[in-house]
């Protein structure tokens, strides 16, 4: 299933105003491929992520478009298939004026298309999610995975519940209740890596797509009583091991989920979801002057993307926007190099992304200065600043429970070259100098 969205230029085409008028339009368009996944497994959390991607280029376009130049966009259906995501990718990649970069909206996708992306030459944008190790931008000089990976998040989560413990994890039990897919593997090796500094044992549970059969590993968690469960879920896996959890008696104030299993429509209607955890992409379980915006220039217009304003403020929606930012403002700093204005191609838009420079003025501009923390992009880190809070499920409303957590440095650094490295390796890359 495919969403059309016309531009400008192709109304013009359709009304036969001429095809010199149209080539002009389209010629000052900038094209932005959006995969989405409104069916399938994960329909329930990428209805609102894609709504969010539209509602803020929607923005852009509103308020004029990046310094005069608007936005083009086309919707593809990839119901987080893998091989629909690559022929989304292939079909959109050299679009109008060439692909702005990809958010995937999938691990498995990101995983096909990484190898592709430095032969077409095309981004690929991954805030909180994608490979975790292509923050080294030496190896992946086309993957940019803003803001956090799924390093930060395993972390952040683990330094949580080391300040539960009151610091020590020793002798205590900790089961990563996961989707068994790339996505669900990924925060594997910085829990092993996490288990053996702390000394707590870990019990690696996974789950079959889509999520909806966990009984035998509820069961194994009964019988196995861990102190904290970690849930790698999305879609409708998650609110199945929200029921289950309650089933068994396990405690949903000590179950975790990565950012992709908690979102409002996770817990929503769910009796016993209240106590449960969340991490968060830096804060985004806020709202901002950004959504603000998004209700008086779309919504109250008639203009939203999603059915009902209500869905400003949801936490998947909210990222989708975040993503959609991070994007634009990759366009924006292309154009500070090479020509306020003009519409850029794809590798202007590359350096764009390395170069991206948010301080907390241009946030508070863009109206997410609550929800994210000063970054800065380069050649060698293309990941930024990877900063997370904790929310909890009150019952009714997502509150935030914890001050800031970064990433252990001393473990994920050394992890992310080990794993770049070893990619580097077996793929031939040549790594670049960042010198």
């Amino acid at each position: 299933m495919k969403f059309n969205h016309l531009t400008a230029a192709t109304l013009l085409a359709l009304t036969g105003m001429g095809f010199a008028a149209s080539a002009s339009a389209q010629a000052q368009e900038q094209f932005v491929p959006l995969l989405s996944y409104r069916t399938g497994q994960f329909a329930p959390l990428g209805i609102p992520w894609g709504d969010g991607k539209l509602d803020y280029l929607k923005l852009v376009n509103a308020k004029g478009g990046i310094n005069g130049v608007k936005i083009a966009y086309e919707e593809c259906e990839t119901a987080y298939d893998t091989s629909r995501g690559v022929e989304c990718y292939e079909r959109l990649k050299g679009k109008g004026s060439g692909a702005a970069g990809f958010d995937t909206q999938s691990t498995g996708i990101t995983f096909a298309v990484t190898e592709k992306a430095p032969i077409d030459k095309v981004s690929v944008v991954t805030p909180g999610y994608g490979l975790s190790q292509s923050v080294d931008g030496r190896v992946f000089e086309w993957n940019f995975p803003l803001l956090g990976t799924y390093w930060t998040a395993a972390d952040s989560i683990v330094q949580d519940i080391l300040k539960k413990e009151k610091g020590s994890l020793k002798g205590k039990k900790i089961a990563l209740v996961y989707h068994d897919s790339p996505y669900g593997k990924e925060p594997i090796p910085l829990l092993q890596k996490r288990a053996a500094k702390e000394g707590f044992e870990l019990s690696l549970l996974p789950v079959t797509a889509p999520g909806v059969e966990q009984k035998a590993t509820w069961l194994q968690i009964r019988q196995g009583r861990p102190d904290y469960v970690i849930l790698w879920s999305a879609g409708v896996m998650t609110p199945t091991a929200i029921r289950e959890a309650q089933a068994t008696g396990f405690p949903r104030e000590k179950m975790y989920a990565i950012w992709w299993g908690g979102s409002d429509h996770d817990v929503k209607g769910i009796d016993g979801a209240k106590g449960y955890n969340t991490v968060t992409i830096h804060n985004t379980a806020e709202r901002d002057k950004v959504h603000d915006e998004v209700k008086a220039m779309l919504y109250d217009k008639g203009q939203g993307a999603a059915s009902d304003a209500k869905e400003l403020g949801a936490l998947a929606h909210t990222r989708g926007m975040m993503i959609a930012m991070l994007q634009v403002e990759g366009i924006r700093a292309a154009q500070e190099k090479y020509g306020k204005g003009k519409v850029m191609t794809p590798e202007q838009i590359r350096w764009g992304m390395e170069n991206l420079n948010l301080t907390q003025e241009r946030l508070n501009e863009l109206g997410f200065g609550k929800m994210l923390r000063p970054f800065k992009t380069s050649c060698d880190n293309h990941l930024g600043t990877d900063w997370a809070r904790i929310a909890q499920w009150n019952g009714s409303k997502w509150v935030v429970t914890s001050d800031w957590y970064q990433a252990d440095k001393t473990l994920i650094d050394p992890l992310v070259k080990e794993y770049a490295d070893k990619y580097a390796k077996d793929k031939n890359i040549q790594v670049r100098s960042c010198s």
